[in-house]
């Protein structure tokens, strides 16, 4: 349920402008899927949806994820050489004091399947919610080098 309400509200703000986390929760039961305000909130979160202004000058959610790809593109050929999972965890290995930068512009992606990120010096953990998760993110990180 929770990746189908996720996909709905990526629709939502394409399709509207969107100013507050009340407005989206009223769109979202309109659309058939009950949910409260702090479930819309953790789901603003896991998304990584922003708020940007609108030529109205109002600032409501968008998705920056093109400008995050170009980042974390760039930042993957020049800094990291090397993307392996562990169970749940992909690990990312980066030239010397790489790995803070790398991490910052990973979590900033659209990716639900993040729980959370560790950073070191050269050395970044990525923990997922499940080994097939961290498989795919680990392909996706590997096409980026």
């Amino acid at each position: 349920m929770r990746n189908k309400r996720h996909q709905e509200i990526l629709n939502i703000i394409k399709e509207h402008e969107i100013p507050n986390q009340r407005e989206l929760t009223r769109e979202l039961r309109t659309r058939g899927f009950p949910a409260t305000q702090p479930t819309v909130s953790r789901d603003i979160s896991r998304l990584g949806l922003r708020k940007a202004l609108t030529e109205e000058g109002v600032f409501c959610y968008s998705v920056p994820e093109k400008a995050n790809n170009a980042k974390l593109g760039g930042l993957f050929m020049n800094a990291v050489y090397s993307v392996d999972t562990a169970m749940n965890t992909v690990v990312i290995k980066t030239h010397q004091g790489m790995a803070s930068a790398v991490c910052v512009v990973i979590e900033t992606m659209s990716a639900v399947q993040i729980v959370g990120t560790i950073a070191g010096d050269d050395t970044i953990f990525i923990m997922t919610r499940s080994v097939n998760d961290a498989a795919d993110l680990a392909a996706k990180l590997k096409k980026l080098l």
